[in-house]
Order: structure tokens, then C-alpha cells, then sequence
């Protein structure tokens, strides 16, 4: 049987490896609330709560963070899996908790705590920055000096790659432009119903012009998987700020139906990348592949350039509401939860 030195150690765990949203510790924390006050479920029955438990989590999460989590139900069923949290060790937790009146919930909570006010401290320099003081290397290293960040490292490379593109995209005043070929006139007049619901198009504007646009996709299920970004004149963004081995390598254009893939990464990285690619035989699908040099440049003549009173202030604008829209402020628990008084819940193994 295990111990709750063995239950701690595999929670620490989650919560090491969780992103600064932690909602799979959460998730272990309403587990142990339920035991606990609604006696209902038992921990050793994993079918009790793998499902149910998702929808405490969610509703602890909608108040807390302003949303839930999206990631794959095979993702969020991990957590019970023998290298996460099983049954076993969770009715050990579960033991503690109710020997403590409730100890390990509000140790999970300060955790998350604890995390948020690392990142906060972390975002203040970006919104308390001007044009002549932000520095968007000392921003990136920032997240990788802080243990406590690194897991949230990948949202903030997208966030500061979007800043920047859209800003510039705009600045640009890019246009794009879609038409129908006089040759296929016929073909638009048989499909007209479907070519302006689709395409804004119709035998009577054959052509059609917008602005040109870069798109965050949101969350993403795994870590360094998927489309990250995408544009509406063609390429797929991809941002990888983690080491790449073969198999992520094929994940990137493996995942993404685009033939122009645009990929953001490390400069240690760039060679291993396009080694890879060519070795895998998808070499001809990147459109280019942009280095954090790159990105500093670009930051640097944006801000401090020739042209810094039309592009400067709109970036960081940019930067700081995306960051303000992907880590919400926690400055205030929710009233679910300081119904739950865990101020006053305290135990020295637990602390």
C-alpha cells in the first residue's frame, strides 16, 4: 500500500508537469472535496468520478479562470493512468484529506496560487512597459528562469509571434484578393449559391477583396501539437519552442493540411529542424522557418525603428491583450471557494 509520502510525491508531480491553469490538479481537488463532504463516491472506483469529475473541475474553473478545459477526453483520462494519480494513490489523498478536514484540497489551491502570482510578476513587466523599455528577449528568458513558468512557455512564444504578426500585417494595410477565372465564368454561374455563401463571390463580382488577417487557433490538446496560427492569404504558423526528435518533426506538417507551413523556433534549433524535414521528405511544404533572433530584430525595429510612433504602442497593445485574455487575472477566489474557508485548514505535513 502506499504512503502519503508515495500520494505527495505523484501530486507534486501533476502539479509540476500541469500549465498555469492546473486543471488536473483542480480536478484531484473536487475528487477529494466530494469524498469528503458528499461521501458519495469511493476513490477506488475510478468509474465513479473519471467522467463526473470533469464537470466538478469545469465548474470550479468557469468562476476561477473564466474558462474550462478543452483539451481530448483520452488527455484528461491520463491523469489517472499508473505514471499520474491512480485510484490507489488517489484514496491515500483521499485519506489525508479527510484526516486533515480537508488539507490537500487547500494545498492544491495554494499551488495554483502560488502559480499565478509567479506569472503575474512575470506579466507585470510586459504591462507596465513602453516602446523604449520592453525588451522581448529578457520577456522570453524570463519564463525560463522561473521553474514555475517554464509549462506556460509555449503560449507565451505564440502570444509574442501573434503580437507581431498581426501588428505588422496590419501596419502593412495587406490586402487579399480572391477571383474567378473569366474561363470559368460558367462554372460560378451553375454554383453561385454556393460561391457567395463560401467565397463572397457571385456572377456579378467575380472578384473579391479583404483585409489580410493572422488567427490564434486557441488552445491547444498537447503540448507542441497542432496549428498554432494560420493566415487568410495561405501559410499555416507553426511555433516550436521545445527540442524536436522525428516524430514531433512529422507532427508538424503531419497535422496541418497546408503545403506553406511557416515555423517559429529556437536558433539551436533551425538546422535540426530542416535536417529533420528532409530527411522525412516534407522539406518542400516549410515556407521558411523564423528564428527568436529574428523575432528580436523585428521587436527591436518595431519598437525603437524608423517607423516606431506608427507600430510601437499598437504592438504592445496587441502583446498585452492577448496575455490578459490567455492568463486571466486571479486577483479574487470565487465565492465557491471561500465557502470552503481553506484559510483555516492547515496541517504541518501538508503546509
Amino acid at each position: 500500500m502506499p504512503s502519503r509520502d508515495d500520494a505527495k510525491k505523484v501530486l507534486d508531480a501533476v502539479i509540476a508537469k500541469s500549465r498555469m491553469h492546473l486543471y488536473k490538479p483542480i480536478q484531484i481537488a473536487e475528487i477529494l472535496y466530494r469524498v469528503r463532504v458528499h461521501k458519495d463516491i469511493n476513490p477506488l472506483e475510478l468509474e465513479d468520478y473519471r467522467t463526473k469529475s470533469k464537470r466538478w473541475r469545469d465548474d470550479i474553473c468557469r468562476p476561477l479562470l473564466g474558462r474550462v478545459c478543452t483539451s481530448s477526453a483520452r488527455f484528461q483520462d491520463d491523469l489517472f493512468n499508473d505514471n499520474a494519480v491512480p485510484p490507489i494513490m488517489l484514496n491515500e489523498l483521499s485519506k489525508e484529506n479527510i484526516r486533515t478536514g480537508g488539507a490537500v484540497e487547500a494545498y492544491i489551491y495554494r499551488r495554483f496560487t502560488n502559480k499565478h502570482d509567479q506569472l503575474s510578476d512575470a506579466l507585470l513587466y510586459c504591462l507596465d512597459a513602453t516602446s523604449e523599455t520592453f525588451d522581448v528577449k529578457h520577456f522570453i528568458d524570463s519564463f525560463w528562469s522561473e521553474p514555475g513558468l517554464k509549462r506556460s512557455l509555449d503560449k507565451i512564444y505564440e502570444i509574442v509571434v501573434y503580437a507581431l504578426f498581426s501588428t505588422l500585417v496590419e501596419a502593412l494595410d495587406l490586402k487579399v484578393e480572391i477571383s474567378v477565372d473569366e474561363e470559368h465564368a460558367d462554372i460560378l454561374d451553375e454554383f453561385e449559391d454556393f460561391s457567395r455563401k463560401v467565397m463572397c463571390l457571385d456572377f456579378s463580382n467575380p472578384s473579391h477583396l479583404t483585409d489580410a488577417r493572422v488567427y490564434r487557433v486557441g488552445v491547444t490538446n498537447a503540448a507542441d501539437r497542432g496549428l498554432d496560427m494560420y493566415s487568410n492569404w495561405g501559410p499555416a504558423i507553426q511555433i516550436k519552442h521545445l527540442s524536436l526528435d522525428v516524430a514531433l518533426a512529422e507532427n508538424i506538417v503531419g497535422s496541418v493540411s497546408s503545403d506553406r507551413v511557416v515555423i517559429v523556433c529556437k536558433d539551436a534549433e533551425k538546422d535540426i529542424i530542416v535536417s529533420l524535414l528532409t530527411q522525412i521528405g516534407w522539406r518542400s511544404h516549410i515556407q521558411s522557418i523564423v528564428t527568436e533572433s529574428n523575432l528580436v530584430e523585428w521587436y527591436e525595429k518595431a519598437l525603437r525603428g524608423k517607423y516606431s510612433d506608427v507600430i510601437g504602442d499598437k504592438l504592445l497593445n496587441c502583446l498585452c491583450s492577448e496575455i490578459e485574455e490567455e492568463f486571466p487575472s486571479v486577483n479574487d477566489v470565487p465565492e465557491v471557494l471561500k465557502k470552503r474557508r481553506y484559510e483555516n485548514i492547515s496541517d504541518p505535513f501538508w503546509k
